[in-house]
């Protein structure tokens, strides 16, 4: 992989994802309880090998630059020339800010060039699933294609959410389909289900660094690489689909995005399952992350109606369970739980402070927020509504500023 450049998008502003992306970018939003969700891709490119990364960061980037800065500098090794660099916008080919996710790329055309990468290997900083880009990176040499793109079976009843891949059956890409309401179209390798794009575009750098430069210049495109880049090479260079081989080691291929408040927390859910489905505790491969110094979690009572205990959940380090319980939830690190509390089905980010008997499930508690003692959340949606945000299927999301749900983007589309 010395010879290929990873470009991981990272400056989506996460509209979907509010309010935790008030104050963050989306790949900063902690994930499993000791992660963000840009780790989970980042541990990919470490495992496959892939240890030349440039990520392209643009809205409220602070927290995820201090992350990648204090957590994944160490990782790789500079005396050797490899790296993981964060790119924010620099202007340096226009005066705007990102406009799609090819703009984003042409933006840093320059930077790319100063490598001089064979292949460069785009990337999202936003989906949770395991994938060695080593094994796609050979299927794309050894079939002398010019672009790859990794494509993932889903049901036909799914397509709606995805861009849907025509692959024949030597695995060459002969169409797009953009989220179409049904399709015909099924996948070569199994009939039963339909090719879908995962976002992710192995291409030779000597077509991709032309193809950015005509879509720059063409006003009516997108600067999209799904809706313009993509279909523009058919018919013009080699295009293959790379049938995604999950890492995962479950019968089920995991593969989740995780841009919306219910895919979000649904797949933190997964974690905290009896039987993972999302596994993170496999040894050949491991999940990475910034190292905190905290001391380790502790449980602590164990009287009538006052024993602390967490079933069935993530507890990250630092947390104390003082007489409460904890069940189906993930904490992040420096979580206090008091006595005669009651947790359940939550995600809990960390520095929360959750009050003697106050009763919580089904919610997400942003990080430094103070639950006073009685408070009972995820009970009644109409009286949560008062006080946080509840999103239409009843998920409820308690942040610092409970005003601050008066947001430039509208009711209507937070709800969907």
């Amino acid at each position: 992989m010395r010879d290929t450049l990873g470009v991981l998008l990272a400056g989506g502003a996460g509209e979907r994802l509010f309010p935790l992306t008030r104050d963050r970018a989306k790949p900063a939003v902690p994930f499993a309880g000791q992660y963000r969700i840009i780790d989970i891709t980042l541990s990919n490119c470490i495992n496959s090998d892939l240890r030349h990364v440039y990520i392209l960061t643009q809205y409220k980037a602070l927290s995820l630059n201090r992350h990648i800065r204090e957590g994944w500098g160490s990782v790789v090794a500079s005396e050797l020339g490899e790296f993981i660099e964060i790119l924010p916008p620099m202007q340096r080919v226009s005066k705007s800010w990102y406009q799609g996710t090819a703009d984003a790329v042409f933006q840093n055309i320059y930077s790319i060039g100063s490598e001089e990468p064979k292949h460069v290997l785009i990337l999202s900083g936003d989906h949770i699933y395991k994938m060695n880009y080593a094994r796609m990176k050979q299927q794309h040499c050894d079939s002398g294609a010019d672009v790859t793109l990794a494509t993932l079976p889903v049901t036909p009843d799914k397509v709606s959410e995805f861009g849907v891949v025509q692959v024949a059956k030597n695995g060459e890409v002969t169409g797009f389909v953009e989220k179409p309401k049904t399709t015909d179209l099924r996948s070569p390798f199994d009939p039963e289900m339909v090719d879908v794009s995962m976002g992710i575009y192995l291409f030779n750098t000597d077509v991709l660094l032309p193809e950015l430069v005509r879509d720059s210049e063409d006003p009516d495109s997108r600067h999209d690489f799904g809706h313009d880049i993509l279909p523009k090479l058919l018919g013009r260079y080699k295009v293959n689909a790379y049938n995604f081989v999950d890492e995962n080691k479950q019968r089920a291929l995991y593969w989740r995005d995780v841009g919306t408040l219910e895919a979000y927390y649904e797949a933190n859910m997964d974690i905290a399952a009896v039987a993972p489905v999302f596994n993170l505790y496999d040894k050949a491969w491991p999940m990475r992350s910034r190292a905190y110094q905290y001391p380790p979690a502790k449980f602590v009572f164990g009287e009538p109606g006052r024993t602390g205990m967490g079933i069935n959940s993530i507890v990250s380090a630092g947390c104390i369970i003082s007489g409460s319980v904890l069940r189906n939830s993930v904490l992040s690190h420096d979580v206090r739980v008091n006595s005669y509390a009651d947790v359940d089905s939550s995600v809990v980010f960390s520095h929360v402070n959750i009050g003697r008997h106050c009763r919580i499930r089904h919610a997400i508690i942003d990080r430094d927020v103070h639950i006073p003692d009685g408070t009972v959340i995820g009970y009644d949606s109409n009286e949560d509504k008062k006080n946080y945000f509840v999103t239409a299927s009843g998920l409820t999301v308690v942040t610092r500023d409970y005003s601050a749900y008066e947001n430039p983007v509208s009711p209507e589309f937070l709800q969907t």
